[in-house]
């Protein structure tokens, strides 16, 4: 276990040793090791449980486009052709992004679906924080149709901690995923392929 701290020793931070924990940062969330060297947790609790909230939020976006990007650019052809439609991949077969273009070749109907879901999820957070109150859990949406959810206080701690600590890598990969296609020009399926093409 770790050392007992003596008085007026100031708590340094799991995961930067060298600094100290930010006050805010108590280990009682999910994920929460003590990193936060820019401060943007904020100076109160209600400004950290809305940067979670955000967190948490970017996250689950982060690791739905750590799927589709690569799948994007493995099938968006074959598909397109195959239905008779033009491929949305830039000429060199990148995802379409704000770094690489191509996201005027998308139809005006998905971009007003996605806002429409997003607001669908929107509502369905408020609906949660005033159903819930004080039992609110940051991030609840009403969502769990496979009930992967645990009733437990541990087994919920647990749970978050994986999709908290799945989110960070997630978001590290689409930035990873954008950097590298934007430098490169080629596609993230072919610049690492051993990740994506059958070994056999």
């Amino acid at each position: 276990g770790e050392p007992p701290q003596k008085d007026g020793e100031t708590e340094m931070s799991k995961a930067l040793p060298f600094a100290p924990k930010p006050k805010l940062l108590d280990g009682t969330m999910a994920g929460d090791v003590g990193f936060d060297p820019f401060g943007f947790a904020g100076a109160d609790k209600q400004s950290l449980a809305y940067m979670r909230e955000a967190e948490i939020k970017h996250s689950r976006l982060a690791m739905l486009a750590a799927v589709g990007w690569p799948l994007a650019e493995l099938f968006d052809k074959p598909i397109a052709d195959a239905a008779g439609l033009p491929s949305l991949l830039t000429k060199s077969g990148e995802s379409p992004s704000l770094l690489n273009g191509g996201l005027d070749k998308i139809d005006i109907a998905y971009w007003v679906a996605v806002i429409s879901l997003a607001g669908i999820v929107e509502l369905e957070n408020g609906k949660a924080k005033e159903e819930k109150g004080k039992d609110y859990q940051l991030g609840d949406c009403n969502f769990d149709p496979l009930g992967f959810y645990p009733s437990d206080k541990a087994g919920q701690m647990a749970m978050q901690t994986k999709e908290i600590k799945h989110g960070r890598i997630a978001m590290m990969a689409i930035l990873g995923f954008a950097a590298q296609e934007a430098i490169y020009g080629i596609p993230v399926v072919q610049e690492t392929p051993f990740f994506f093409s059958p070994i056999f």
